[in-house]
């Protein structure tokens, strides 16, 4: 079954609220969506979101990138080479891991359609995911009253940012136990603002106080694994590497060198649902457990994520929960307080002129 063609389309979609890290302060995302048209007329989806100060990548770059050497390597292939056309769209260019991530999920969407089997189903399971929400990093007191108000609409996982001014942190987080009952499980993620021995000096602080901390996510800069081992070693909290593993050769560095404890994959950043299975499947053969993470990114590529994350055995923390942040409604996956429910349609969901399927 040939592929016949490949268009792009970018839109902006407003969030319902201000997202804010350490790293940066999004109001909105830009969504580039990719459309996979097969000869026979079914349709493949994907899409990605640029995070400039993550994936160095811009919408003018990811476009580039799927018009030009990833549209000349997939139109006018058969799909049935699925594996073989899936190593050619990480190898066409250098890097453009969203734009790769894009192409990716069209062509597991496409390819489940055409198999007509759901894609949680082709990649062979369907475990019961349960997101965290997460906490933008602002004043205390405003970080205390958004938790409470997401644990009253039932949550019982909260991801806090933190890290953007590390003297506040220990305040943040002693203003939100303040306000939520003991059971709730709190994950910290500081984008890499804490040097190595503030997050060890705070980390131990935090544990100290019994704030019931399950374990904390990039605590210092990215390219600093010297300074991520630093804090492993004298921390009880577990630490998880996000911006420090964007592909399988940096899983075996990281696990390897006994780095860290839990690792963050993301389909933006590695390029993919074929790499995130890579990733996970090393992580598992050295009993590193993983995260399945998003970025501030549509629902169409977090619902590819939820599908790859229901089906792989070692992606056992589930952070599903940018959907949630966006203006408009989501149509490739739903959710039940913090449960995120997949769509048992062909593909990721979505409709299909061919096979005649409704959204869900």
């Amino acid at each position: 079954m040939m592929i016949k063609d490949l268009q792009v389309n970018r839109r902006k979609i407003p969030l319902l609220m201000p997202f804010k890290t350490a790293l940066r302060t999004a109001t909105e995302i830009e969504s580039t969506d990719v459309t996979l048209t097969l000869e026979n007329g079914i349709i493949g989806k994907g899409a990605a979101a640029p995070t400039f100060v993550i994936t160095g990548e811009s919408s003018e770059s990811i476009v580039a990138a799927l018009t030009g050497p990833i549209k000349d390597i997939l139109v006018g292939s058969d799909i049935s080479h699925f594996q073989t056309l899936l190593q050619a769209i990480q190898s066409c260019c250098v890097g453009n891991s969203s734009a790769k991530a894009a192409a990716d999920i069209a062509l597991h969407d496409a390819y489940c359609k055409w198999l007509h089997v759901p894609l949680h189903a082709f990649l062979g399971d369907k475990k019961p995911l349960q997101t965290c929400m997460t906490i933008g990093v602002d004043a205390p007191k405003q970080m205390a009253d958004d938790a409470k108000r997401n644990i009253d609409l039932g949550f019982k996982i909260l991801k806090v940012k933190v890290g953007a001014n590390p003297s506040l942190d220990i305040d943040r987080i002693e203003a939100i136990r303040d306000v939520i009952p003991k059971t709730v499980k709190l994950r910290l993620d500081a984008n890499q603002g804490w040097t190595p021995k503030q997050a060890v000096q705070l980390i131990n602080d935090m544990e100290k106080r019994n704030l019931g901390i399950e374990f904390v996510e990039q605590p210092v800069a990215s390219h600093d694994l010297e300074g991520l081992k630093f804090v492993t070693e004298r921390v009880g909290i577990p630490i998880m590497a996000d911006e420090s593993v964007f592909s399988a050769k940096d899983t075996l560095t990281l696990i390897s060198g006994r780095y860290v404890d839990l690792l963050n994959i993301k389909l933006m950043k590695c390029g993919g649902i074929s790499n995130a299975w890579k990733i996970a499947s090393i992580a598992e053969t050295n009993g590193v457990a993983c995260m399945i993470g998003s970025m501030m990114e549509p629902a169409l590529s977090v619902a590819a994520a939820a599908h790859f994350a229901a089906a792989h055995p070692n992606v056992k923390y589930f952070d599903l929960d940018a959907p949630l942040w966006l203006s408009e409604e989501t149509q490739e996956l739903s959710y039940v307080n913090e449960k995120v429910i997949l769509s048992d349609l062909p593909g990721i969901g979505l409709v299909n002129t061919v096979l005649g399927t409704v959204k869900g």
